[in-house]
């Protein structure tokens, strides 16, 4: 059948214009498009014909507004930039077109007052569920569609709040390895490369592997920037590394972080990864895996976290909404730590 021709912004045809042009009724329009339903064959055939002659196409979003399964999903995030976000956003978005859900992403940025009007909007687009990805929104704006019936779900956060979904990494068991894995190394002088404003999470991070480490008898060298980019790693580097005991191992919170620090390590200051420095991240971003930078790190469980979400989502989660679930970050060993010897402890 030959296109029809681009009109502009003319009115899309609706399903009573189908049914008029097939000659039949607007509920047998609605039958035709509803698995299941019961249509004669030469009805459909009529439905289809027009349909395609129009160039109807069904409005979902209206039909499910009333079915909780059928709502819109969601997501406030910021931080689009930065790798992590992405990469999860990325899994989170391909999970929920796998189960026919649909996405509203909301970039929240760094302004509360913004995070608050964003969650605001869920509550307008009557969304079947909020998932927060981002540490900006305030708790009294996560209760609030909580307290409206709303089911929210929460990854990587430690609000206190009943009724909600937590998702969150075991930062604990991740930290304890991570400290014996420079201990393998071999390392003695060891240094955690952080940012001053924490979220959550990094502050897990950051609290866990301390309280690892002064077990072991080693006080770590803290260092904190304004932020965790590329930029703020390769600020740390030439800080630690000019200082009177530079370290001989280092854990950045993040890989962006990690990035830099390689980057200045080698070219600043001449030094062999993982002979002369160990450098340690957290995240697995794609950027980890490149040739350049080989960096050992911890994988995020980005795709787990995104089926979580999702499974939280159908009618039969209800009941385990307010459960917590924690999952595993995995080591992934590449060429920025020595393997060493494992120690007794």
């Amino acid at each position: 059948m030959k296109a029809r021709p681009y009109l502009g912004n003319i009115q899309a045809a609706s399903a009573a214009d189908v049914a008029r042009l097939a000659g039949v009724s607007r509920s047998t329009v609605s039958r035709t498009f509803t698995d299941g339903a019961s249509v004669s064959a030469d009805a459909r055939e009529k439905v289809l014909r027009a349909s395609e002659e129009l160039h109807y196409h069904v409005n979902f979003l209206a039909r499910g507004l009333s079915k909780q399964e059928s709502r819109p999903v969601c997501i406030l995030v910021s931080n689009l930039h930065k790798p992590y976000h992405a990469q999860l956003l990325d899994h989170l978005t391909t999970a929920l077109q796998l189960a026919q859900r649909i996405s509203i992403i909301i970039n929240v940025g760094d302004d509360p007052a913004a995070a608050s009007a964003a969650l605001e909007q869920t509550l307008n687009y009557r969304a079947a569920a909020t998932i927060v990805l981002s540490g900006a929104p305030p708790a009294l704006m996560v209760r609030r569609c909580v307290e409206l019936g709303q089911r929210v779900i929460l990854v990587n956060r430690a609000d206190d709040l009943p009724d909600v979904q937590h998702i969150s990494v075991d930062y604990e068991t991740a930290m304890r390895n991570a400290v014996q894995m420079f201990l393998r190394a071999g390392c003695r002088t060891i240094a955690l490369v952080s940012r001053a404003v924490r979220t959550p999470s990094l502050l897990a991070r950051e609290d866990q592997f301390t309280r690892f480490l002064r077990a072991e008898g080693i006080e770590p060298q803290i260092w904190r920037g304004q932020s965790t980019t590329y930029q703020t790693g390769q600020q740390a580097m030439r800080a630690l590394l000019a200082g009177l005991a530079p370290p001989d191992g280092v854990f950045c919170i993040n890989d962006l972080m990690a990035c830099g620090c390689i980057d200045t390590a080698r070219r600043e200051f001449g030094l062999r990864l993982p002979e002369d420095l160990c450098i340690l991240g957290f995240d697995d971003i794609a950027q980890a895996a490149w040739a350049g930078y080989d960096l050992t790190t911890f994988a995020q469980p980005y795709a787990e976290i995104a089926q979580t979400a999702v499974n939280s989502l159908t009618p039969q989660s209800e009941t385990m909404s307010a459960r917590d679930i924690v999952l595993t970050a995995r080591p992934i060993w590449r060429g920025t730590m020595r393997a060493g010897t494992a120690r007794k402890t």
